[in-house]
């Protein structure tokens, strides 16, 4: 859309300096309060002639306007009377002054700004309009999603007369109009799949509207789903021939085609990388800039632009740009490249300094003063000895001119402040693998590494197009393997242009090995390990044991606490050390109380730990903390979540305290916020000593599982714990590892190879005497066995789930078998006997006091409700259950939960609704769940389809829900195929 919806015919009111005490609403019910404290507005045709004055913002109506406007062209006899009597009463009600007469007339005064909801509302699209024009699509979704919340249902709602009818409609439409826009920028950034869920339910409440139309078949194309965009086409075309009599826009044809076609213009816009601004700036005495510098552009253009404030018209005294970053990190280059740039910005002179920070032997302020001197043309009599002076000489030169200094691989600030200019004009670019955060007025900038395509773009052009375009994918890992580190990725490609026999896929594989990498990435006096080798030679004996250490844990970084548990320090300590790795930039700091290592640096870090920490204890106990650590505190979010589960009472022991919290929802976002780093040091530990911590903090985080974010590294995991337990011939160790992928397997529809785990976990417990397992496997296989519609098995493998639990003082446990029982009950015909049990159930959770689990319990008794026709109470326990997946990030529950609603609408003759809830679903359960579920939310939502008459979308979603059940021969595949029969009542042909 080419711009903001509009109103019509509708100006703005006057400004007010002072907050109004006065509020009124128009898009809902007529209302007004005086300081949030509601007013009488009066009868229906009193709150008629408020909305009439209200909508013409300041404006007088006259009083045969309003006549008109409350009734039209048959007024009742005394109808002057009645506007009258309605405008005293109003002004009574409302403040003094407020509703004035004038000119045979009323009029609304003194109204500021915000008064008016409407107004708001228009104030909000035009400020997501100027938004949209500047491309900030997040902030102009954010507010037109605030002014749609404005509406309360029907603008005017109740309010008689034409006129408030016609400006009904045209609020109504209005209000479209901004839905319609925001659902198109929901689509420019990429939340297609969102999207169909509200565009569903939109389409449905307005079928012969052509637009959300265009906007759903756009959403389900980009979605994956092309036949139910093209099923709505049909549909739409076929509606509109019945109830109109006329085709589809060619808008609406048009994308029928290009889906047709798989245009490729119809993929998900990306956003364009930002341009390189380009600053004409040309020192004279700076080294030679590399002729194949590429990227940087978001760089190039920050740099550039503190540069150009120091020389244009309103210069400041002095501009500083402090650059930092990990060694090989392309800080010279960088620099180097800008202020060449920059060259007709600094005539007067460009001075250029190595200053040697990262050597044993960093240049000193006085001799580079000595040097720029001369350059500047001072004679060397004229040159005094002190520091002091000859910094105060150096900056009375410059006085006047325009110059730019680049003092190059800087040690810290104070080997910078008497090299820095200090008069208007000028500009110093400072690098340095110190953050300069006490060099006062510095702008800082942290050069990070390369992006992807800019990597494999500077790859390209040292090595040579028609190399690369063959072998994109190894190229790809090259650059991977080199951290995106421009250093690293320039030794690569010297190695491979020098080495003519050699294709890329050889240097990938060379650089594969993460014990070999470092070694590998040298080229001529080019290395990257030594690189790393000075910063870390100027680390104190603290620092660098740190580093060291801390260089071990693999995961994408580290928190706070985790890494002083590797330390053995206090936390303060530890984030002492921490920050000042971070300052030198041998570390990052990821978010506040998070670190992590560049991949380079820390393969660096190990080899260093290797090399410098002995015995070699002293590097196990530091794994050995972290492993401590992860588990007491994954166990303590394990209890709190499941009050009365005995699991803390079969864990191996531990040494190291971890966190405690109290606060389930902390708890809970502890565990995701660590899931990488959790099942990362799960599988780190899996093949040593410490299998059975390992084991352990793995089913201590068993949530992970089932968050459908962590499922599958969850499962990859177990996977490589059992294989460790079997190798190691732990019969406990294999025995939860084998319920670990059970549960697993089951929560992804691999049915089978769940049964055959949980069947060998219940085998393996037995010979253990594990209570863990030997209550939670036969849980899993009664759960399977449900699945399979093998009843009698569920039945007796939930007997014994439930003895082992019961045996166990397992509460939790107890609460999960009964309601999967209540599953039994329902699918052998015995639904009140489902009910009992799951009422039972959640009386148990309700007594321990468990939360997210308590949602499992109402899930288990909304469907046994049901089952028995009882279907307002079963709506009523599955919508209190979803929040609570939602605040526990349980998105498999919680798509389950909405399929399970649209399963109770469709039953209470409710098909929009029902749409609307699997469109939900269908959307959460993306990459989760199995086909098998998928396959379920797909035929209910084709049900609900066909019943609101989208019979084109319908066929689509059926059709795709059979080839799934058939792919898995799934008995629901001939309840498909009897919908899809053309002899069914209300279903395509």
């Amino acid at each position: 859309m080419d711009g903001v919806p509009r109103v019509p015919e509708q100006r703005r009111p006057g400004s007010s300096a002072e907050p109004p005490t006065l509020r009124f609403s128009v898009l809902g019910p007529v209302r007004a309060w005086r300081d949030d404290e509601p007013l009488q507005t009066g009868s229906p045709q009193q709150r008629a002639l408020l909305a009439a004055l209200l909508l013409r913002e300041g404006r007088t109506a006259t009083a045969a306007e309003l006549i008109d406007a409350l009734w039209g062209e048959e007024p009742p006899s005394q109808a002057l009377a009645a506007v009258r009597t309605y405008a005293s009463r109003l002004r009574k009600v409302l403040d003094a002054g407020v509703l004035v007469s004038e000119s045979g007339g009323y009029a609304l005064r003194g109204l500021g700004e915000g008064t008016l909801d409407l107004a708001v509302a228009q104030d909000l699209a035009t400020e997501a309009e100027k938004a949209r024009s500047a491309g900030d699509l997040c902030h102009a979704r954010d507010v037109l999603r605030r002014a749609l919340a404005l509406w309360d249902g029907e603008a005017l709602a109740g309010v008689p007369g034409p006129y408030a009818e016609a400006q009904r409609v045209r609020l109504e439409e209005w209000r479209l109009q901004l839905l319609e826009w925001r659902l198109d920028m929901d689509l420019e950034q990429g939340c297609h799949a969102e999207a169909v869920s509200e565009l569903t339910a939109l389409t449905a409440a307005h079928p012969l509207r052509e637009r959300l139309r265009e906007l759903l078949m756009l959403a389900l194309y980009r979605s994956g789903r092309q036949a139910e965009a093209l099923a709505v086409y049909a549909d739409t075309r076929r509606l509109l021939a019945e109830e109109l009599g006329v085709d589809p826009r060619p808008g609406l044809r048009e994308l029928q085609q290009r889906i047709l076609q798989a245009d490729p213009g119809l993929a998900e816009p990306s956003s364009p990388a930002p341009e390189p601004a380009v600053v004409p700036v040309r020192p004279a005495q700076l080294p030679a800039t590399v002729p194949d510098f590429t990227g940087r552009g978001a760089f190039v253009r920050e740099l550039s632009e503190t540069l150009a404030s120091a020389s244009g018209a309103e210069g400041r005294v002095m501009a500083v740009s402090a650059l930092a970053g990990i060694g090989g990190v392309g800080k010279t280059t960088l620099a180097v490249h800008v202020s060449h740039q920059a060259r007709a910005a600094f005539p007067d002179g460009q001075l250029y300094v190595d200053l040697q920070g990262a050597g044993p032997r960093a240049a000193e302020p006085e001799t580079v003063l000595g040097s720029f001197l001369r350059a500047l043309g001072t004679a060397d009599s004229a040159i005094p000895d002190s520091l002091e002076e000859r910094a105060a000489l150096y900056r009375s030169v410059l006085d006047g001119r325009r110059v730019l200094v680049l003092l190059d691989n800087a040690k810290d600030a104070a080997q910078v402040r008497p090299l820095l200019p200090g008069t208007e004009g000028c500009a110093a670019l400072v690098t340095s693998r110190v953050r300069m955060v006490d060099l006062a007025g510095a702008h800082l900038v942290d050069l990070d590494v390369m992006a992807p395509d800019e990597a494999l773009a500077l790859f390209t052009k040292i090595v040579g197009e028609e190399r690369v375009a063959s072998e994109r994918e190894a190229a790809l890992d090259v650059v991977a393997a080199c951290g995106f580190l421009p250093l690293a990725i320039r030794i690569a490609a010297s190695r491979l242009a020098a080495r003519r026999t050699w294709t890329v896929s050889v240097l990938a594989a060379k650089l594969a090995d993460e014990r070999r990498r470092l070694d590998e990435l040298q080229a001529g006096d080019l290395a990257v390990k030594a690189t790393f080798e000075l910063g870390y030679g100027q680390l104190e004996p603290a620092q660098a044991r740190a580093f060291r250490l801390l260089g071990l844990a693999d995961g994408p970084d580290i928190s706070l606490a985790a890494a002083a548990a590797v330390l053995d320090l206090p936390v303060d300590d530890t984030e002492d050390l921490l920050e000042s790795l971070v300052d030198t930039s041998l570390l990052e700091s990821a978010a506040p109380g998070r670190y992590r290592f560049h991949d380079l640096v820390r393969l660096y870090a190990r080899a260093c730990a290797e090399r410098d920490e002995q015995p070699p204890s002293e590097r196990e106990g530091a794994l050995s903390r972290l492993l401590d650590f992860y588990l007491a505190t994954a166990a303590g979010v394990y209890v709190l979540e499941r009050p009365g589960d005995q699991l803390l009472a079969h864990l191996a022991p531990t040494t190291q305290p971890g966190l405690t919290f109290t606060d389930r929802k902390m708890a809970g976002d502890w565990l995701y916020t660590e899931a990488a780093c959790l099942l990362a040091c799960v599988r780190q530990h899996a093949a040593g000593a410490s299998l059975r911590r390992a084991v352990d903090l793995l089913f201590s985080a068993k949530d992970l599982a089932e968050s459908g974010v962590d499922s599958r590294q969850y499962e990859q995991v177990g996977m490589a714990v059992l294989t460790a337990a079997e190798r190691a011939g732990d019969a406990l160790v294999q025995a939860r590892a084998q319920t670990i992928l059970a549960h697993s397997h089951s929560l992804s529809g691999k049915f089978q190879q769940a049964d055959e785990h949980a069947a060998l976990g219940m085998r393996l417990s037995t010979a253990a005497d594990d209570p863990v397992s030997g209550g939670y496997a036969p849980n899993v296989r009664g759960i399977v066995a449900i699945y399979q519609h093998r009843y009698e098995d569920a039945e007796a493998y939930l007997g014994q789930a439930l003895t082992a639990f019961r045996t166990d003082d397992n509460r939790p446990g107890e609460a999960s078998a009964l309601s999967n029982l209540s599953r039994v009950h329902l699918s052998t015909g015995k639904p009140e006997g489902a009910v009992a049990l799951a009422e039972q159930a959640l009386s148990i959770y309700r007594e321990v006091g468990i939360t997210w689990r308590l949602a499992n319990g109402k899930y288990a008794l909304g469907l046994a409700l049901s089952a028995v026709g009882r279907h307002d109470d079963a709506m009523r326990e599955l919508s209190s259950a979803l929040p609570v997946f939602q605040q526990s990030r349980q998105r498999l529950w919680e798509g389950m939960t909405l399929f399970r609603m649209a399963e109770v609408s469709l039953a209470a003759r409710q098909p929009a609704r029902a749409a609307a809830q699997a469109e939900k679903a269908l959307a959460l359960l993306r990459g989760i769940g199995g086909e098998w579920r998928r396959g379920n939310v797909l035929t209910v939502l084709g049900r609900a389809l066909v019943a609101i008459g989208q019979s084109g979308r319908a066929q689509a979603c059926l059709t795709e829900a059979l080839a799934i059940y058939e792919k898995l021969d799934r008995p629901e595949a001939a309840e498909v195929r009897a919908l899809l029969s053309p002899a069914t009542a209300g279903c395509p042909s």
